[in-house]
């Protein structure tokens, strides 16, 4: 084989041998409002509840996290608010730090979400790491989140 055919063949190979390349994620691939559901189970001193809520996060560039829910917690409805913390990692997995508020703007809990943005940002799946009271109390959980982008920056 000629030298220059020999280049080409390992050039050829290591093209394609290599891992392929993913674009990073950031803070602008999470950026924008994303309508959400959240279902599952918690688990209250006397015994697993239902859980189902739908509602509307904005995330801006910065990481900071504005929305508003509705939640039925075994049959027990309310409308709450969200503010929190947003990390985006390279890998496009996310933390999401969220407080939430009944109507009255009286802290009632605060939890931790893991997820990961897919589709190129034009959604996220998430799970409760934890739940915890104002009170302070840790409360056990199988609650996962489904979100959808409805406007913002990832195209």
């Amino acid at each position: 084989m000629k030298p220059a055919r020999v280049f080409a063949v390992i050039g050829l190979f290591l093209l394609l041998a290599r891992p392929s390349l993913h674009a990073a994620c950031t803070s602008a691939t999470a950026a924008g409002s994303f309508g959400f559901t959240t279902t599952g189970t918690l688990i209250l001193p006397s015994g697993p509840v239902p859980v189902g809520a739908v509602g509307l996060i904005t995330f801006d560039l910065n990481g900071n996290a504005v929305g508003s829910q509705d939640r039925s917690l075994g049959g027990a409805f309310a409308h709450e608010t969200l503010t929190g913390t947003l990390t985006v990692n390279r890998d496009c997995t996310i933390s999401l730090l969220a407080n939430v508020f009944d109507s009255a703007g009286t802290l009632v809990r605060t939890s931790t979400i893991d997820g990961v943005l897919v589709t190129n940002g034009k959604q996220f799946r998430g799970i409760f790491e934890t739940v915890v009271l104002a009170n302070g109390v840790s409360l056990g959980s199988v609650l996962t989140v489904d979100a959808n982008r409805v406007q913002g920056h990832a195209q």
